[in-house]
């Protein structure tokens, strides 16, 4: 059967969501509005309200998800938007393994007195479902940062619905081209939009999707009562990076795949870890924390840096980071595949581990 151009394959929606209205001479691109002030009378009003650089970034986003979209000055800054949605004493529960920023912020605010985090094995959906039975909010991540374990998320989310909570999956590693949380049921979905979505390593935003309307309008008055806006530059580089996602995603998740085939078994290694999706693999060193720190001086191409989602390949052993888990090893060291050469790649990555040993 024929595809139906109402109805575009995600592929599709990156690149042609959000345009302008198709009219003789006019532009292919939204353009950039830097303006912090808008003549009264209309629905703008003032700079932190709103801008049309936002809104084309919201647009195409919101279409990807499955929702409505609001963009943050980071992806941080859209973490703590949504936990202030939680109650003075209430407990939010959140993976042991997770993005360091989220499991910061929930010791934050259990030390100020503000909230209850529960840290569990997100793998274990009888354990998540129980700690719900508390909560307010249940956090996820499938894959997770950076363990890469897989998380049963329409079993996760149906438990937690039922003990009354709601459902936040932060879809950073996997993006709306691998999964949609929201059509698995659950009530918002954030993103670091400063790795896959914008792309380039060049940009700091975040945002949040949700069906939700009564969410929304709660996001978007924390959003304008906090002023944590993306610049229209950011908003820019991010949708014009958000164009080239599909392919980005498939060439680092091919990337990926060939070389976690090409490093199983290999004697530097303890373990290989990845979902099977996406472009993020972690290795564990079998010379532990040296050996992780050396692999990371060793090589050409790939960078040492803390960020991921970008078109050049990076990496770092993440128990550097004091905040860290104590269940994450000492030698992991969690790669972010990008889109270059496979067999530059490999070479450079082999003839690093080839010299731990």
């Amino acid at each position: 059967m024929p595809a139906d151009p109402r109805d575009p394959a995600p592929a599709t929606v990156v690149v042609k969501a959000a345009r302008p209205e198709v009219l003789p001479d006019a532009p292919l691109n939204p353009p950039v509005t830097l303006a912090s002030t808008y003549v009264a009378g209309g629905d703008l009003e003032y700079g932190r309200y709103d801008n049309p650089t936002w809104q084309a970034f919201e647009e195409a986003l919101g279409a990807l998800e499955g929702g409505r979209c609001l963009t943050f000055s980071s992806g941080l800054a859209a973490v703590a938007t949504v936990l202030d949605l939680v109650g003075q004493g209430n407990t939010v529960v959140a993976p042991r393994h997770a993005y360091n920023g989220v499991t910061m912020q929930l010791a934050d605010l259990e030390a100020r007195g503000r909230a209850t985090g529960v840290l569990v094995d997100a793998t274990d959906t009888e354990a998540v479902i129980a700690a719900a039975e508390d909560a307010a909010i249940v956090w996820l991540e499938s894959p997770t940062n950076p363990a890469l374990e897989v998380v049963d998320l329409a079993a996760v989310i149906s438990g937690a619905h039922g003990a009354g909570a709601r459902v936040v999956v932060d879809n950073t590693f996997a993006t709306p081209l691998l999964q949609r949380p929201l059509d698995l049921g659950a009530d918002i979905v954030v993103h670091s939009a400063t790795k896959y979505l914008a792309g380039h390593s060049d940009v700091l935003m975040g945002a949040v999707v949700t069906r939700d309307a009564e969410v929304h309008t709660a996001l978007k008055s924390r959003r304008d009562l906090i002023g944590a806006v993306p610049g229209p530059m950011e908003a820019w580089l991010a949708l014009r990076g958000l164009r080239t996602l599909h392919l980005r995603v498939e060439r680092a998740q091919a990337n990926a795949s060939e070389l976690v085939r090409r490093l199983e078994g290999h004697p530097a290694l303890a373990e290989v870890r990845y979902p099977g999706f996406g472009g993020i693999v972690s290795l564990v060193l079998a010379g532990g924390a040296a050996a992780g720190d050396q692999l990371t001086r060793d090589t050409v191409l790939w960078v040492h840096a803390t960020s991921l989602g970008g078109v050049e390949s990076t990496f770092e052993r993440r128990r550097r980071w004091a905040s860290e888990p104590a269940t994450i090893p000492d030698g992991l060291v969690r790669l972010s595949v990008g889109i270059e050469d496979i067999e530059d790649l490999w070479a450079d990555l082999s003839e690093a581990l080839s010299r731990l040993g």
